[in-house]
């Protein structure tokens, strides 16, 4: 790869890799997978940035948010946190699901929680944890997944805001990249 580009992450830059999507939209591809020093640098600051909502439990979908929800949730002192799974295990026979069509993806996916999620969150308030916001199709199906599990999302938090979502309202974010 010989083309990047440079965000700033509240302080810290990365170059990040443009990779080409099969619908003829390249992005700037944001991979927290293994690196953790960023993905600490991440948390830390998004846990500043939500402390204020208060949340009395966090989502995220698998798997690129994984991590940095694991640390999110270590700077808050929950003990647990909701994964909302993109292949349905063994044990989720009893959970529940929704659909999504994200950007990377460009096919319809479906999101499972396990019945253990949903106690979780049924009657807490929420805050979705992720890595990246683009058209927001992953968000919209972890809010539909925390709405049908009983529970109220009070904040949405990403590293980065793709595109034209750094202008959504309703959002928090470190840093804004464009789709080239």
């Amino acid at each position: 790869m010989d083309k990047f580009f440079t965000v700033d992450i509240c302080g810290r830059e990365e170059h990040l890799p443009i990779l080409p999507l099969p619908s003829g939209i390249n992005i700037a591809f944001f991979n927290l997978h293994g690196n953790v020093e960023l993905t600490e640098h991440c948390a830390k600051h998004i846990a500043e940035r939500i402390k204020k909502y208060n949340p009395d439990v966090l989502i995220t979908a698998e798997s690129k948010g994984l991590q940095l929800t694991h640390c999110v949730a270590r700077d808050f002192g929950h003990k647990m946190y909701a994964v909302a799974r993109k292949s349905k295990k063994l044990y989720m026979q009893d959970g529940i699901e929704v659909e999504a069509k994200t950007i990377t993806t460009g096919e319809v996916q479906h999101l499972y929680l396990s019945a253990h999620d949903v106690d979780l969150i049924n009657g807490k308030t929420v805050a979705i944890v992720d890595d990246v916001i683009s058209t927001g199709a992953a968000n919209a199906a972890l809010e539909q997944l925390v709405a049908t599990a009983g529970g109220k999302v009070v904040c949405r938090a990403f590293v980065l805001a793709e595109g034209d979502a750094k202008d959504r309202d309703g959002i928090e974010y470190l840093a804004s990249i464009p789709l080239l």
